[in-house]
């Protein structure tokens, strides 16, 4: 069953070494045997149960926990049996840490443990003299598991790279998808492994007591099989537990799902390049009579290259990838499925044959030679799982759980051969229903924004660009897919053009544009855009500052008219001045507030000196405080000029419209001319500067900066690329520094560009206690970058997600239209956005290293390093 490994996690292994032994249904026929396996039940509870098997010097011993994810109760979706799965080999009261897998070892075996819903198993598979110390070692782990700290916490970190794997694995996350949708009440729709954020609110505590509450005698079996003598071996585990009695088993309430009334269907896109289509139906669980010939069913249908879903999807249409069908049916409810891999465009179409041939079963009979195939198949695969010990310490293991009857798979079988083509029809039209259908997908960014119709798709169009006759630069994107348009005028301004004496002129300004003009109050302006349900918003940075205006297509006269206005008419009055100047005030102490800021700030002081990137977006407390109306109409008059600005208009328009609108709009706009040309650039450090300050928080954040180049630079993709292989879960930072050493609460990286040449800033929040050895870390880490530059994978997985950050943000009207009005302003071009995936792609490993040594390995730096005071010390900004 492929689609129970999905849910398992091992400790040491990957999926695919359980495939022999997850709630098969296995079967009898009259040519196999009864097992001969022995089976005792102690006084506690305890159960084992033994087959001897002498035709090889092995043997396979497991523990079997009965309790899985579904029996996590109120910690329902923490994971508490997996972690459990990892913990439990750590460490006992008897075995310190690391002696289970030594002893493991020095006898020859293999130890590992998988999860899944309703069981946590344990097994060691070891020659057959190191059977009794095997049994001792799983009995030990089973019931005095000490769960040691150091261990717990460093294994924490193991596990939430599990998380972060998971994550970024397609198969697992259409999975996980489908079962959610799939499931409403039962538990079976959570992930085995659980979420993470309430896996991350777990503490050793509840692991503790989850453990002590479930790994009691009556709760657990010992299989073994192998070379063994059964006696022995009963006689060793029962003196074992005479120390440990029966204990009281809570209750757990597992709801029943109820009946689905209709279809359900969910599609999520996702970083991947094909999508991943589920179509699934609730079947019953493993002991309903039905269940043999959905089995047989899901065989007929997909379990092989002569199938007809493989045949006719695959082989004759072309129009999927990979397909299969299998029925997945644990003790409850269970799943009947037909996964396939296929382009976007091809996915309903997938569907819909899919469809087909399951109405054709329903329609006619399979034959009779098709479902012989389909039986000789499933006893093939019960037989192969009988030639190795462990499979079948397995088979008795999941017989044992799910029915108490070591003999169902050979009872199983028995009843598959009982089968009819009849009874594969009345499964198919009981169970596989148009009311009983959940149909998920998972879809590459960017699909699933295309209308999904017989009528062709209405692409967006390129961006095209005009100038108004005062010098304007208009951009202007059609697309019709939602009657909605966006527009933003971006001008060239920010702290670059300010002084320490003005320092936050343009964003008191820019807030002050939508306060009132010669023909609307402040008041009008809001009422207008937001009666149509339109928006209106104004922003400042380092390099430029900018209003933007959202409206339905409906609207987009109006739009315009409002945006003309704020940017030509604005009146600047006292009283608004004043408003906005308090809020600005407070968002600087808000902003002094924040220990990532403060660090910053100090950065950007050291790093830049006299240079206007020193300054802070937002001013000075001492600067803003003197900010007259007069200075912001002063400093409006020279910016918000049409040679010093773009506006773009994107959504449901057309171009010709809008440019004449622009020119009617628009035609007061002074011409001007551009601004901040000629920006001189920052004086370079020629040595390192160290800078230590005090702040009475609870954490410790470090900050190095360097100087780097300006957005025009023919680097800025390769340092694009550094800045986003430094800053996601795996990156080299992160790895060694938070999943490793658990020195950090946060590490990554950022950049400063603009016109002028900018930063690379990277940053660290860690435990204060940690502060020194987490900056030491930091530090090194950063020299090698410096000197190696990035590895083949990291800048493989770099570019990936820079590409795929822009495609999605490009999904968005408003946010293309700000960047390609930003990319026009600053020199890069509108259509830099057709440029960009050439230029990161163009970037190789060398080129990655050189560009990491000119800027990351020049001489000078600024550290810095903001952290509570010392004892005795006190904070120099508490009042």
């Amino acid at each position: 069953m492929k689609k129970s490994t999905l849910f398992i996690f091992c400790v040491l292994t990957s999926a695919t070494l359980l495939a022999s032994q997850v709630e098969k249904k296995k079967a009898e026929t009259p040519e196999i045997p009864l097992t001969n396996a022995k089976v005792r039940t102690f006084e506690n509870g305890a159960t084992v149960i033994i087959e001897e098997d002498h035709s090889a010097p092995v043997a396979s011993v497991q523990a079997w926990c009965n309790t899985g994810s579904i029996d996590e109760g109120d910690r329902m979706g923490a994971g508490l049996s997996h972690i459990l799965e990892h913990m439990l080999f750590k460490g006992t009261e008897k075995r310190s840490v690391g002696e289970i897998a030594l002893q493991i070892q020095n006898q020859g075996g293999y130890i590992n443990a998988y999860t899944s819903y309703d069981r946590t198993v344990f097994w060691i598979d070891v020659p057959s003299s190191g059977a009794a110390d095997a049994a001792a070692i799983l009995a030990d782990a089973m019931m005095n598991s000490t769960l040691p700290k150091d261990e717990y916490d460093r294994e924490q970190e193991v596990i939430r790279r599990e998380f972060a794997m998971g994550f970024d694995d397609p198969a697992r996350m259409s999975q996980l998808l489908s079962f959610s949708t799939v499931f409403r009440e039962s538990p079976y729709r959570h992930p085995v492994i659980g979420y993470l954020d309430v896996y991350n609110k777990l503490t050793r505590e509840d692991v503790m007591k989850y453990y002590k509450e479930r790994y009691v005698p009556n709760n657990l079996t010992f299989v073994i099989v192998g070379d063994v003598d059964a006696d022995k071996i009963f006689s060793q585990l029962e003196e074992f537990f005479s120390n440990y009695p029966r204990k009281a088993l809570k209750p757990v309430y597992i709801p029943d799902e109820p009946q689905q009334l209709g279809r359900r269907e969910m599609h999520k896109e996702f970083p991947t390049d094909l999508t991943r289509l589920d179509i699934a139906w609730k079947i019953p669980g493993i002991s309903h009579p039905d269940t043999p010939a959905l089995d047989l069913l899901a065989r007929v249908l997909g379990g092989g290259r002569s199938t007809p879903l493989y045949r006719e999807i695959r082989e004759n249409k072309g129009i999927a990838y990979q397909i299969s069908c299998e029925a997945y049916t644990p003790a409850k409810a269970g799943v009947f499925s037909v996964d396939a891999i296929t382009d976007p465009q091809n996915r309903k179409n997938v569907e819909n044959v899919v469809l087909e041939i399951i109405q054709r079963i329903k329609d006619k009979p399979v034959t009779a030679e098709e479902l012989a195939k389909a039986k000789k198949a499933m006893l093939s695969e019960q037989l192969e799982e009988w030639t190795t010990v462990r499979g079948k310490a397995s088979d008795l293991g999941s017989n044992w759980l799910l029915t108490g009857n070591l003999n169902f798979s050979r009872d199983y079988l028995a009843a598959i051969n009982k089968v009819t083509p009849e009874d594969l029809k009345r499964v198919a039209r009981a169970y596989l229903t148009e009311e009983n259908i959940s149909v998920t997908s998972l879809n590459p960014i960017g699909s699933l924004a295309q209308k999904q119709s017989a009528e062709k798709e209405k692409a967006a169009g390129d961006i095209q660009q005009f100038e108004l006759s005062n010098g304007l630069r208009l951009l202007v994107r059609e697309d019709s897919r939602i009657p909605k348009v966006s527009m933003v005028a971006v001008f060239r301004g920010g702290v670059l053009a300010e002084t320490p004496a003005d320092n936050g002129v343009t964003a008191l300004m820019a807030n002050t544009l939508l306060k009132g003009t010669s023909t609307r109050s402040a008041a009008q302006i809001a009422e207008q855009i937001e009666s149509v349900g339109g928006s209106i918003a104004s922003t400042s940075g380092s390099n430029t500052f900018s209003v933007a205006v959202e409206t339905m297509k409906t609207d987009t006269r109006l739009g315009m008219d409002i945006l003309a206005d704020v940017l030509q008419n604005p009146t600047f009055p006292d009283a608004e001045v004043n408003r906005e100047k308090q809020a600005q005030l407070a968002a600087i102490k808000e902003e002094d507030d924040k220990i990532t800021s403060v660090a910053q700030n100090y950065l950007r002081q050291k790093l830049f000196a006299n240079h206007a990137y020193a300054l802070r977006t937002n001013g000075s407390a001492e600067s803003v405080a003197t900010l007259t109306g007069k200075d912001l109409k002063t400093f409006h008059d020279q910016f918000a000029v049409a040679k010093n600005g773009v506006i773009a208009v994107f959504g449901d328009v057309k171009a010709a419209e809008v440019k004449e609108m622009a020119e009617k709009t628009l035609a007061k706009m002074k011409s001007g001319n551009l601004g901040l040309q000629n920006v001189p650039a920052p004086q370079p450090l020629l040595a390192p500067v160290e800078l230590t300050k005090n702040r009475n928080k609870q954490q410790a954040v470090v900050m190095f900066g360097f100087q780097t180049a300006d957005i025009r630079s023919k680097d800025l993709p390769a340092l694009q690329l550094i800045e986003d292989a430094s800053s996601d879960l795996g990156s080299r930072f992160f790895v060694r520094i938070r999943e490793k050493q658990a020195l950090a609460y946060f590490v990554g990286a950022k950049q400063l560009v603009g016109i002028a040449p900018g930063a690379m800033i990277f940053y660290l929040g860690a435990d204060p206690k940690k502060a020194v050895k987490a900056t030491a870390e930091f530090s090194d880490e950063i020299r090698k970058l410096a000197n190696d530059g990035l590895g083949e994978d990291e800048l493989l997985r770099a570019k990936k997600k820079f590409l795929g950050a822009e495609a999605i943000r490009n999904q968005s009207n408003s946010a293309f239209a700000q960047a390609a009005a930003v990319n026009e302003l600053l020199g890069l071009g509108y259509d830099y956005y057709k440029k960009e995936t050439d230029l990161i792609n163009a970037v190789t490993v060398d080129k990655a290293r050189e560009v990491a040594k000119k800027y990351l390995g020049a001489p000078g730096f600024v550290e810095v390093i903001v952290e509570p005071p010392q004892k005795g010390q006190t904070d120099p900004n508490k009042k």
